[in-house]
This record gives C-alpha cells, structure tokens and sequence, in this order.
C-alpha cells in the first residue's frame, strides 16, 4: 500500500494511494484507522511531507561506492548522527539554499519510517518494527560540514530534507533501483543492495542507542555520484515502488 498525507481545502488527512486517487482514511496510520468512501483525485490535493517525524536519524557513509568516491574505507558500523526535523518539506516545495556560495550537494537516500515504538530490537525482528519506506534528499552544506567535523549544522537548515512522496509499504529496503536527475540528466543510478549496512541492521542498531517511536524516520545513507546543487535546478529522486520525490531549488533571500 502507499499512504499519503496531503491538504485539500486547508485540511491536513492521510489517505491511501490507488492509482490516480486517494481514498481518505480516519484516524492515525500508526494506530487504528479506517477507510472512508471519499476519493478524491490526486490533481486536486497538494501533497505533503508524507510523515513530520519526532526524531530525524542519519546513517553516513552506508553505500561501498560512496565510500570509494569519497575515498574512505567501509566502517565496522553504521555512523549515525541526528538531524532537524524542522528541515522536512514535502514534495514539489523549494529547497532554499542558505548559503549558496558554498557548495551543497544533494543526496538521494531510502528512509524508513518507525511504525511502533522499538527498543534494543533483534535485527531478525528489525522490520516488524517499520511502518515504510519513502525517499529523502538529504541535501548538504560541504563547507559548514567540513567546518565543524560533524554533520547536525550542514543538513539541518529548513527546506534540507524534503521527504515524499508516499509511504510505500510493500517495496525491499534492500534491492530498489535508487535514481537522483538534476534538470533531467541522471547524477545517482544505484541499488541500496550496495548498502553496507541493510535496512533491518539499521533498525536494530539505531534502536540499541534511542528508542523510536512511530513516525520517527531513519535516512540510509547516499549512493555514489553526489554533486553540487544549484538555484533553478530541478531536482528528482526516484525509487522503484515509492514514486518520484521532485524539488526546485531557489538561493535563500533575507
């Protein structure tokens, strides 16, 4: 299944995704809800960041090509760090770059949406504990990242993190095609099966340090072919299965 939260005439809801609709549910896609019989077309909704998550973790440094580019051997375990969720926007809104003479990469990456809470869980279990899976632009400031020898400032400015644009249910976390085009020309064209650490080792080693609760999200980390981002570019992520995540890219005026 794929569920969506969208606005339609000032109210925010969620719904399930068929085809060119979405059929409006009540109550919480973490807890008990149920299907209406309100459809509605797609063309008259916006649709939203598909989950605003209470914690917004990062795993760094996760795909064996991106460690070659960048010229860093595989780490023993995933690198984790946090990340604003004031910086998630949805789909089709502007990514505002902060400090556009710096440079500021984008980054393609599967994210994993915590369905129930999950503490010090077996990475057998791991998956039990994901609601699903939707795609992120983890888009970066090299030079601030550079700068502090860590990560929360460069990739934490609003507009950084646009999330979308469904929750799929039913995809692998761990053998998706993973594409990312700049005004159409393909710069990331992986698989996350090139992820060093899987989707359920990620959940479960995540877990060891926080508890996660629902609707927190877990981005996986990048595949190789990262480049800067520019105002007036256009943007696209794409995954098999989630849809395409598509943003314009604007420089930040005061």
């Amino acid at each position: 299944m794929k569920f969506a939260r969208f606005l339609e005439n000032g109210v925010i809801s969620y719904g399930v995704v068929e085809g060119e609709e979405i059929i409006k549910i009540n109550g919480s896609i973490f807890e008990a809800y149920q299907l209406t019989d309100q459809r509605i077309s797609l063309n008259q909704v916006e649709l939203l960041a598909p989950v605003i998550p209470g914690k917004l973790v990062a795993i760094g440094l996760n795909y064996k090509k991106h460690a070659e580019e960048m010229g860093k051997s595989l780490p023993e375990e995933p690198m984790m760090f946090l990340v604003s969720p004031t910086a998630v926007v949805g789909p089709k809104e502007t990514i505002q770059l902060v400090n556009p003479e710096h440079r500021n990469d984008h980054e393609a990456e599967l994210a994993i949406v915590i369905g129930k809470r999950a503490s010090e869980v077996a990475i057998d279990e791991a998956l039990e504990y994901v609601f699903g899976y939707t795609i992120c632009n983890d888009v970066s400031d090299r030079v601030l990242q550079k700068r502090d020898g860590q990560f929360t400032r460069a990739k934490s400015f609003s507009t950084y993190k646009p999330l979308g644009p469904v929750i799929a249910t039913d995809i692998d976390p761990d053998r998706s095609p993973i594409q990312l085009r700049v005004n159409g020309e393909v710069r990331q064209d992986s698989n996350t099966n090139d992820m060093i650490f899987s989707a359920s080792e990620i959940v479960s080693i995540v877990s060891q340090v926080m508890t996660l609760e629902p609707g927190d999200v877990i981005i996986t980390g990048t595949p190789s072919g990262v480049s800067p981002l520019l105002e007036g570019d256009v943007v696209e992520v794409e995954i098999d299965g989630i849809g395409v995540l598509s943003n314009k890219v604007t420089n930040k005026t005061i």
